[in-house]
């Protein structure tokens, strides 16, 4: 430094100034530098603090229907059967329904509550209230049964009515197993709700971008992935009791979800004067115009027989479902529901009792039954191996309704 300032001294004056111009500029970058990156973390954090009250804010609202409510002056009233239920009450009320619809049809029962909730907003939605449309199901090219029109997509969307909520659930269970393009989902673990709520958005069942992961999100939230456990309703009840500090017993709403005036159930126990015999005569003769009646194998004392591609049995003086159950490893539960029968009935001797799902339509040759004196619509969806459901719908009759001698009833 010394030697070029007496060696050079304008070269040294020019870059002593220089040096003396850079410092405040040297402070000025570093202060604006400091300032940027300290306001940069200052939004970060608030962008955090934002993003985390938002979060707990999402956490604290109620689940809301997908569909919105239309203006009072259109809306219609809600049936005789719907009742206002908390989210609790709400996941009560339908869990076993669930369960037995993941046992027939092999959807995972989170999923069929997970959809519930979101579609309907715990059933409390307006298709929900007045039309028992659980699931938000439109009418399709397919549906036969009454509609209401309703905006979504479009202002004059039509949409699936049904005469109880049970019937919705049964439809969306049975909705999603027949459908060609959601037939992929079926190879999933049964345990595997992320997978089948993003193969429901991605199969077409809803057109928000957000859907799977709204529907993940709300089985999460309720812990209803515990319902595809073993010992799912245990486990649901030990998570009410010790982390909600909710008495399971004390969920049961003052009033059922679903009241029906007539039902499966009742179609089946309450026909005055049915003849027992009947069902016997059938099950000894073997009625099928096509040899479907087919004895595979026999099974602790049972021949097990095969009509239109499901397995039954034929039951014997004192037999129950529960014991049925335990030789066939099916739940009681699951059983009465493929033979399209309450949770109060057992079987009589010589009754066809079906040990797997039936079938949505005769598959033989053929197109109609005659009825014969006696029979009911359930006998006849026992004897053909169809679900009574599908029965009713392919005849647009109720399950319940009597059947006159000599009607034809449609199979297919």
């Amino acid at each position: 430094m010394a030697k070029l300032l007496f060696s050079h001294p304008p070269i040294f004056l020019f870059s002593f100034v220089g040096y003396i111009f850079a410092i405040p500029n040297f402070f000025r970058i570093f202060a604006e530098n400091y300032t940027y990156r300290c306001m940069k973390l200052n939004l970060d954090s608030v962008l955090r603090v934002a993003l985390l009250a938002m979060a707990v804010t999402m956490i604290d609202q109620p689940v809301s229907a997908q569909v919105a409510e239309p203006d009072k002056d259109k809306a219609l009233s809600p049936t005789d059967e719907w009742v206002k239920l908390t989210p609790e009450e709400y996941i009560y009320r339908w869990r076993e329904t669930a369960i037995d619809n993941m046992e027939v049809y092999g959807i995972p029962a989170s999923i069929t509550l997970g959809q519930a909730v979101l579609e309907s907003g715990f059933g409390n939605g307006y298709l929900a209230r007045v039309a028992n449309n659980h699931f938000c199901i439109k009418c399709k090219s397919t549906w036969t049964g009454k509609t209401i029109t309703h905006a979504d997509d479009r202002p004059d969307d039509c949409f699936r009515v049904y005469d109880t909520a049970e019937e919705s659930f049964e439809d969306h269970a049975d909705f999603l197993s027949t459908g060609n393009r959601y037939e992929f989902l079926f190879a999933y673990d049964i345990d595997d709700y992320k997978s089948w709520a993003k193969g429901l958005k991605k199969a077409g069942y809803a057109t928000a971008s957000d859907y799977a992961d709204r529907l993940i999100g709300v089985i999460e939230r309720y812990h209803l992935y515990l319902f595809d456990r073993k010992d799912g309703l245990k486990l649901y009840d030990e998570y009410l009791a010790n982390d909600l500090t909710l008495d399971p017993a004390a969920l049961t709403p003052t009033a059922p979800a679903s009241q029906p005036t007539e039902s499966v159930a009742d179609g089946y126990v309450a026909i005055p004067n049915m003849p027992r015999d009947v069902t016997i005569a059938y099950a000894d003769r073997g009625i099928d115009p096509n040899n479907f009646r087919v004895s595979i194998n026999s099974h602790f004392g049972y021949n097990v027989f095969r009509t239109n591609g499901a397995h039954y049995i034929i039951t014997k003086k004192g037999d129950t479902y529960e014991h049925i159950g335990d030789l066939f490893e099916v739940s009681p539960a699951t059983l009465r529901k493929f033979n399209d029968v309450d949770g109060r009935t057992q079987p009589e001797d010589g009754d066809v009792l079906y040990i797997e799902r039936k079938a949505a339509r005769w598959n033989g040759e053929g197109m109609f039954h005659k009825v014969t004196e006696g029979e009911t619509l359930h006998l006849i969806s026992q004897i053909y191996g169809i679900r009574l459901t599908q029965l009713s719908k392919l005849n647009t009759i109720r399950p319940t309704a009597t059947l006159s001698t000599g009607q034809n009833i449609r199979l297919r």
